[in-house]
Formats: C-alpha cells, structure tokens, sequence
C-alpha cells in the first residue's frame, strides 16, 4: 500500500525561493535581523536589488577597469582570501608584487643598473599611491629645510585646478597648502609657465597630470621640467615633480613611447599609476615608483616582524587582498608589450570613431585632444538651445548609457562637459550605437520646451554683448545678462535639479 504523503509549511523542500516567507516579508535594513535565513534567500534578496544597480560596462564615467579574462577572474577567485601584508606566509604573492614593480619602473624609464631593483609599492589605487609620495617630498623638503636651519612649517604643492580630488585630500590630511593654476577656456589643464611661476622656496614638488579626468589631456611634463631646471639653477632650489600618471602611465608607453614624460625627465622623482584603470585590473590596485632610494627618506619605513620575519613597510593601509596584485601579474605577463599596445591602439581608433560620429551631429565642440586618455570630452555649440549636457546626461540613463556631465573647475566653471571613457570592453559597436542613441536624444530634446531657466534670459546683441540695463514694464528696470551669466544660471539650475532628484531617489531606495 502506497502511503500519500502531505507537505507541511515547514516542509522545506517544496518551499520555492520566491515564494519563502523570507522573499515576502521585508527584512530590516539598517539594524542586524533577530533570526538567521537560508543562504538562498540571503543570496537572492541582495542580487535582485543589485539588479537595479547600473551595467558597469555601460558606465563610461569610469576609468576603471570592468572585464578581464576568465583565466584571471579564477586566479582572482582563488587568491581572495588572501591577506597580502602576510608576506611571510605568502612570499610568492610578495615576489609577484616585487615583479610588477620591477616591469612598471622599467616601462617608466627608470634609471636602474642591471642587477638593480627598483624602489615602489602596490597600493589601494592611485589615491594612497599620491599619499605615500605626497608625504616623501614633504618629509624630504622638510629635513633639507632643518639642516639649513630654515622654518618648515608652510610646505606647499603647485598643480592644476584639474588635479583629483585626492590631491586636495592629501592637502588637507597632512596638512599642505596646494597652490592651484586656474584654468581657461579652451585650456582644461595646467600651464606649465604659470605653475613654475608659482613655485617658491616652499614648494615640496610640483604635481604633473599625464591624463586629466576633466578631459584625457596629457600635459606638458618636458616644458615643465626644463622650466624648472632653469628656475631651480637661479634659485639654488631643487623643485621636483611628481607624475599623477594614473590614468595615462599605461598608455603614453605603448601609443607614444617617444613623449618625455617620466624618468627621462631629471626632476621626475616619482610617478603613480592606477593598475585598475588602464592597467587593465579590476580596482582597486595603484602602484607608486620612486626614482630611486634617495627619494624615499629612510625614515617612512616601517619595519615589523610580528608576522613571522622583518617585513618593511610603507603603507596607509596594512591589511588589503592579494588578488589585485596576481592579477596586475597575470596582465603583465599574459599581454605583454604587444598585448598592450593593441588593447591600446584599439581604445583610441573607438575614441577616434566616436568622436568623428559626434562631430557629424554639428552640435558639439570637442574638449578632449587626440594624444591622451582614449576619451571623448564634449559640450554643446549652442548654448541658446534651451537644453543643456545635464538634460543630455540624464535622458541617455533611459538607454542604459551612463554619461557623466559635469562643470569645469575655476576659472572655466561657466563650461559644462559630457565625457566618455573608451575601455577595453567598449567595442566599436557599442561606440556605434551610442551615437546613434545620443542623436536620438538630441532630436527628442528639440521637440520639448526649453527650460525655464532658458527663457528667463534674454537674447543678447553684437558678439553676444547685452546691454547693463533695459527699461521694462511700468517703468521697471530689467537687468540684462552675458551669455556667460546665462549659461553660468542655467547650468547651476540643472545641476541641483538632478542633484536633487538624485537625492530623492536614493532616499526611495
């Protein structure tokens, strides 16, 4: 005799994931739960909000990198529980490290004998890599003002108002006045002249970006560097510079090996580069080289051997995993020179593309430069169209694109920019595709109203010029705008509008 047997509710096995009491009921968010659930139901719960995140190969916002091979994905895997700073228990992990330093200083045209290791160190991305140098230059100008019997408490940086934005947390962490050269139209990055024209006898070192984030430019390390040999033969000082490198030190190698840019340059004395970027590893991995060991004042490095053996050290972080760095190993390895030239070659044939397809529309200036970060930097021609890069911005999101758009920094705030990154999971179709969905933007947005804050302005006379004042109605004196000013309210208009619909958005979630 067959026996029927009736499932119960607490009968597991019939319970589908969807239908659990775990699924249906919300869990609290922002308190620990009282009573554990299934690893299912903890596991489908976070991956279907995580559904609602972004495609981050369609993010071109960032510089970071978003596909790598599936042989690398399992290194990564298998080496997660790793702690890297376990150096004794994990030597071979400490050599790949040592390796990469060594392919990356020689790639930097570091001056190194034959048998010569090279001096640097993997980091938690370019931000703690610009720590570190940031705090070589400073301990090194202030011992050499000590011994000269000199007052060292007023250091300072000289950059460009296009510096990141960890720059200005180096500045203020460690307590550092970063002394900014403006920028203008038409001129996104630092001009040499008038950063050596700032340099003092306090200036710890001058920071060169070789790929702003503003717009991909490189900017001119050898003119700054011969600047400030001549100013330094005058003075008697001996300004260094420092190369923030991380988006450009793993491409100006392979597209342009023959731009001054790194240790050729004498005053070059230490330079970071983001391995998560074009280094073509997932974050968060930096790399900072020194010249050689003079740069890096023996004092900042630690020495510990509560792990099993004397380990140096010169870090902010101390416990971080291992697998960035095998990975950064495996792409070394696995590319090669030629490798690398061609991941590179072919992010700047898709930028080139993109740019030509943007430049058909007839409605956008580009701002990025052909020899840089393979990117695409644009702003309207027309800024009497009534719409503006943040409504662009923000209806391409309906495709699934993610655009950046953003104001430049002082003195060119009045400029707004939409920015693409091409990374090595950007196909050419997908470049394709983009334009094709940004002209169709382009056409939606000419069907709709202009904006309010559009029709507020007024329509100017010759060159743009407006008249101070007009008489209005009933006597009223109406006073009338730049284009500049118009442009200036109506970006800020549709910035804290997206900023506060942002806002709300994620006070929903």
């Amino acid at each position: 005799m067959v026996l029927a047997k009736i499932a119960s509710q607490s009968d597991v096995s019939v319970h589908s994931t969807f239908a659990s009491r775990y699924v249906r009921e919300s869990l609290p968010r922002y308190k620990m739960p009282e009573n554990s659930i299934p690893k299912e139901a903890a596991f489908q719960i976070i991956n279907d909000e995580l559904m609602l995140d972004g495609n981050p190969r369609l993010n071109l916002a960032s510089f970071v990198t978003t596909w790598m091979e599936p042989e690398c994905d399992k290194l990564i895997m298998d080496s997660i529980n790793k702690n890297y700073v376990d150096m004794d228990e994990y030597p071979v992990t400490t050599e790949l490290q040592n390796r990469c330093v060594n392919i990356i200083a020689h790639l930097f045209n570091a001056p190194l004998g034959e048998s010569e290791a090279a001096v640097g160190v993997g980091t938690v991305g370019s931000s703690e890599a610009i720590m570190l140098a940031g705090l070589a230059f400073k301990r090194k100008w202030q011992n050499k003002r000590k011994a000269e019997g000199k007052p060292y408490d007023k250091p300072n940086i000289v950059t460009g108002a296009n510096v990141q934005v960890c720059w200005e947390k180096f500045a203020r962490y460690f307590e550092v006045e970063l002394k900014e050269v403006k920028l203008t139209e038409d001129y996104y990055v630092m001009d040499p002249v008038k950063a050596a024209e700032m340099v003092d006898e306090n200036t710890i070192c001058v920071a060169a970006i070789l790929g702003s984030t503003l717009n991909g430019e490189f900017e001119d390390v050898k003119l700054l560097n011969d600047l400030l040999v001549e100013k330094n033969r005058i003075t008697g000082w001996d300004t260094p510079i420092h190369v923030d490198a991380a988006s450009g030190g793993f491409i100006a190698p392979f597209l342009w090996p023959d731009l001054e840019w790194d240790f050729r340059l004498p005053l070059v004395k230490s330079i970071n580069v983001s391995g998560h970027k074009y280094g073509l590893v997932y974050a968060g991995v930096g790399w900072v080289i020194w010249r050689s060991k003079e740069d890096l004042p023996e004092e900042l490095i630690f020495h510990i051997n509560y792990l099993g053996t004397d380990q140096p050290t010169f870090t902010l972080n101390f416990s971080k995993g291992s697998s960035q760095i095998i990975a950064q190993y495996y792409q070394l390895i696995r590319l090669g020179y030629e490798g690398y030239r061609n991941v590179m070659e072919n992010c700047h044939e898709n930028a080139m593309m993109l740019k030509k397809g943007l430049e058909k529309t007839g409605r956008f200036k580009i701002v990025s430069k052909d020899i840089g970060v393979p990117l695409v930097a644009f702003s309207l021609v027309d800024r009497s169209w009534g719409h503006d890069e943040f409504e662009i911005a923000e209806t391409l999101r309906r495709f699934g694109w993610i655009v950046p758009a953003y104001t430049m920094p002082a003195d060119a705030k009045h400029i707004t920019v939409l920015r693409v990154v091409i990374r090595e999971d950007f196909s050419r179709t997908l470049a394709e595709r983009l334009v094709r969905d940004i002209t169709k933007v382009l056409h939606e947005l000419d069907s709709l109203p202009a904006k309010l804050s559009a029709k507020i302005s007024v329509n100017g006379g010759e060159n743009g010029k407006i008249n101070d004042t007009d008489a209005g109605k009933n006597g009223t004196t109406v006073v009338k705008k730049t284009a500049a000013e118009t442009q200036r309210e109506i970006t800020t208009y549709w910035k804290n509008f997206v900023t506060a619909k942002k806002s709300n958005t994620n006070k929903i979630c």
